[in-house]
């Protein structure tokens, strides 16, 4: 269990500037608590080309979110207390905190997450109702993203056996605003969750990262109706890459709606037809365990930092390899023949100045700042 300052000082990291879900996990490793790696973010981002020191988020501010969500009758789940969900923790990219409204014991027990199309038809709807039911009397916890459609049936339906919300911007921020009354009752009887701060409104680049979540607190994902570049594609993928069940439903060729679901069970998801295509699965992977292991290998970080002319060796010879184009780690360190910790650090310090950006998949680029290209920024 996280006492008090250890839970203080991995929110500082987590509201800060430049540091997310990968680069904290790095942190940690090297230096063991949030309060010495704290200590050190100013000076290894300097280290890595920042003009500016890194400032962390200020303890004050973090104590007044705090006392905001306390008020709110909310509550933090941070990694590595003894709360935080081990599926979850098991993801590369597990999110550093999450904000809980409602019943936090929820994000521990089994269960699967339904998605699907906004626009979704009555059929869809139904389906994810029947399914969503089924799968929770089953004693399955069911995670969507309370989005319209197939989400707010799949909540609707299984509010009565826990459901869980993982929404886009801040957990008091209700999106979109006419699932309010269903808000309230998942408040009530399951957990609204999400990564962002309070008053958070949720804009693009928040979908991705919330999906991520959906699938990364699941066993697997079941895909009703959406487009060939739907959010519930994203969701897919995303699912597949953390380790997890890929389910979908069919639906006719012709409905622009059935193309993601369709693509998928081409590409090898499971066909569902009801829940208890998903409860065979289940039942046939039991004996599979997810580990609250981050995905990408375990670093030996050396005890105190190496020689600066070792570290300004390695910046030079890596800093060149890195492009617009994401590569992986490992493939930097086979190029390089440097050693897995240097070349940590050295990625490390260039995150926290700025000059370097995490990709899924234990990758990484340069930031389009590095290039003269003319070509759109990356978000990073």
């Amino acid at each position: 269990m996280l006492d008090s300052n250890e839970r203080i000082a991995r929110l500082q990291l987590a509201r800060s500037n430049g540091i997310g879900p990968v680069t904290f996990r790095r942190l940690i490793e090297r230096y063991g608590t949030a309060a010495r790696a704290a200590a050190q973010v100013p000076e290894l981002s300097k280290r890595g080309g920042r003009a500016k020191p890194l400032e962390l988020c200020p303890r004050a501010q973090v104590e007044d979110e705090i006392a905001k969500i306390t008020a709110l009758g909310a509550s933090l789940v941070i990694y590595g207390d003894d709360d935080y969900p081990a599926h979850l923790a098991a993801i590369e990219d597990a999110p550093i905190v999450l904000t809980v409204r409602g019943q936090a014991s929820l994000l521990k027990k089994a269960g699967v997450g339904v998605v699907g199309s906004r626009n979704a038809s009555l059929q869809g709807r139904r389906f994810a109702e029947s399914v969503s039911a089924d799968l929770g009397r089953a004693g399955l916890i069911v995670s969507s993203g309370l989005a319209r459609g197939i989400d707010t049936a799949a909540h609707t339906a299984s509010l009565a056996s826990g459901t869980i919300a993982v929404v886009a911007g801040g957990v008091d921020v209700i999106y979109p605003a006419e699932n309010k009354a269903l808000y309230e009752k998942i408040c009530d009887t399951g957990a609204v969750i999400a990564e962002n701060t309070l008053g958070t409104q949720p804009m693009a680049q928040h979908f991705p990262r919330r999906n991520r979540i959906i699938s990364g607190l699941s066993m697997g994902v079941v895909i009703i109706e959406g487009t060939l570049k739907s959010g519930s594609l994203i969701t897919a993928h995303m699912a597949a890459d953390q380790g997890r069940e890929v389910w979908a439903v069919p639906g006719h060729p012709m409905d622009p709606r059935s193309g993601g679901p369709n693509a998928l069970i081409r590409d090898g998801a499971t066909l569902v037809t009801s829940a208890a295509d998903i409860l065979d699965t289940l039942s046939r992977l039991q004996q599979r365990k997810i580990v609250s292991e981050p995905k990408h290998p375990s670093t030996d970080f050396p005890a105190g930092d190496p020689d600066a002319s070792i570290l300004d060796a390695a910046r030079d010879a890596l800093i060149p390899l890195l492009g617009a184009v994401p590569c992986g780690v490992d493939d930097l360190m086979r190029e390089t023949q440097i050693p897995p910790s240097i070349v940590q650090i050295v990625l490390l310090e260039l995150e926290l100045a700025g000059r370097l950006t995490r990709h899924p998949g234990n990758r990484v680029s340069a930031p389009y700042i590095e290039y003269e290209m003319d070509k759109p920024a990356f978000v990073r």
